[in-house]
């Protein structure tokens, strides 16, 4: 899992709070930064998910290379 997931997902939670602490004491500055912390956590949160689809096919891509490499070493000592 991507760090940027982790600290999305804490950012997140955090911002919750703060937000539900803001709305409970009526202080609507820091309703509005828990707000502004959870869309944080969450834009966090989308580019983690992103880095780690990213790794997910790079190592696809690296494995079918490996395989296909492996075919050709095949085929050549099965002419020689």
């Amino acid at each position: 899992m991507d760090n940027d997931r982790i600290k999305g997902k804490m950012d997140d939670l955090a911002g919750k709070v703060k937000s539900k602490l803001g709305e409970m004491t009526g202080d609507r500055e820091t309703q509005a930064e828990g707000i502004g912390q959870q869309i944080k956590g969450k834009v966090e949160n989308a580019v983690g998910k992103v880095k780690d689809e990213a790794r997910a096919v790079r190592d696809q891509a690296r494995e079918k290379e490996v395989e296909h490499e492996e075919r050709v070493e095949n085929r050549r000592e099965d002419v020689a």
